[in-house]
């Protein structure tokens, strides 16, 4: 380690799946120019993520179910993270996501601590919100949506918003490594991807009813999920719906871009997101984009700065659209509900919305390749070196 430079410990539960553990490995490269990076983490079991030649910490103290054990699991881990934050003379911590926000607050050794919500559901439990703004000299965010949200709701303005960095010729280099598995190939089909693990706050359910109705005027329509889970249920309700052969949910994949570039459009159907990465990797690889307007994250990513704000304007507590909007980047739908429903027979008004887009998208000639041009041009805004010089800017200030 470099005696010049100071420490910032990086701290995420895992790093198996997901948009800030990404962000998290990735933020960890960037930085490694200005200080000493540690992240460290409280289980490595199946990690997914590159991290060669990152200094990365394992506290070995996995979740665990029931209340007591997990009231007992934050104890143990701020112990734990006491000891090495003291141990390695940490300057700066950066926590990602609500587990690890827990325990950098309640673990502080003096340094400087900096929480992220990144999420809607971190700002469901207006406790742990309270907790860290009150034990935070700062909150840091993805999204415009939950600075907005952290004023108006807890008066707490010592936040600020990061857009995720995107790499977009790195995404383009490892969607171009060989695909022998991808589950329907010729010409006369068009694909919609989805990347997702099974989880209610993605939505997928919306999706695949979505799919099953777009697919009658469409019969040249297919629909792959990618995303860990069990995907039994789902298994069922495409059979129940007469669409087994047209949908593949073919699981994690250690590298889900080939499988993205080889789709023709990409659908987000969340209630809930912090700023979608997989939105974002869909727009570097050139595919069009309709995602539901949930909080938060794909307002901002596919409507131009004006049209947001005029949104903003119209609807100041953040609510969602009620009609979908053709945006600069992308299309826009009404947000749709979070109670699962696998019923074949009960298709709701969302599910019918995203559907008519699904089609109307597909209907326009010239559709499909004006809105992979707009999502191209959408990704290089949120370049490596843009992340990079704004995060380092915030850090200084508490060096």
């Amino acid at each position: 380690m470099d005696s010049k430079k100071k420490n910032l410990m990086l701290m995420v539960p895992m790093l198996h799946q997901g948009g800030f553990e990404r962000v998290c490995v990735k933020t960890a490269r960037l930085m490694q120019e200005y200080y000493n990076v540690y992240i460290l983490i409280f289980s490595s079991k199946d990690i997914n993520y590159d991290v060669t030649g990152l200094n990365v910490i394992d506290i070995d103290v996995p979740s665990q179910k029931g209340l007591i054990n997990k009231v007992f699991n934050v104890f143990k881990r701020v112990n734990k993270t006491k000891k090495i934050k003291k141990e390695l003379g940490i300057d700066i911590s950066y926590s990602f996501g609500s587990s690890a926000n827990y325990v950098n607050t309640l673990s502080n050794m003096g340094e400087k601590v900096l929480t992220g919500l990144r999420c809607q559901t971190d700002m469901e439990g207006t406790r742990q919100v309270k907790l860290f703004c009150r034990k935070s000299d700062q909150v840091l965010s993805c999204s415009k949506e939950i600075v907005r949200q952290l004023k108006s709701d807890f008066d707490y303005d010592r936040s600020t918003y990061i857009y995720n960095p995107l790499d977009v010729e790195d995404i383009r280099n490892k969607a171009m490594d060989p695909l022998d598995d991808f589950p329907f190939i010729g010409d006369d089909i068009k694909v919609i991807s989805c990347s997702a693990r099974n989880d209610y706050i993605k939505g997928i359910w919306h999706l695949v009813k979505a799919f099953s109705l777009a697919q009658v005027k469409h019969p040249e329509l297919r629909l792959v999920v990618l995303g860990a889970g069990n995907w039994e249920k789902y298994n069922e309700l495409s059979k129940a719906l007469g669409i087994k052969d047209k949908v593949a949910f073919v699981g994690l994949k250690k590298n889900p871009f080939p499988y993205v570039a080889a789709s023709d459009l990409y659908v987000c159907s969340s209630n809930h997101e912090g700023f979608p990465n997989a939105v974002l990797e869909a727009m570097a690889l050139k595919k069009p984009v309709i995602s539901a307007d949930c909080k938060t994250g794909p307002r901002e990513i596919l409507l131009s700065e004006k049209e947001y704000e005029e949104l903003i304007e119209k609807i100041p507590d953040g609510s969602s659209i009620t009609a979908p909007i053709r945006g600069e980047y992308g299309i826009l739908i009404p947000d749709m509900d979070q109670e699962e429903n696998f019923d074949p027979e009960y298709v709701t008004e969302g599910e019918r919305i995203l559907s008519s887009e699904i089609v109307r998208l597909l209907d326009d000639e010239n559709g499909l390749s004006d809105y992979a041009e707009r999502s191209n041009k959408r990704a290089m805004f949120y370049t490596p070196d843009s992340y990079k010089d704004s995060i380092h800017e915030i850090l200084k200030r508490y060096e």
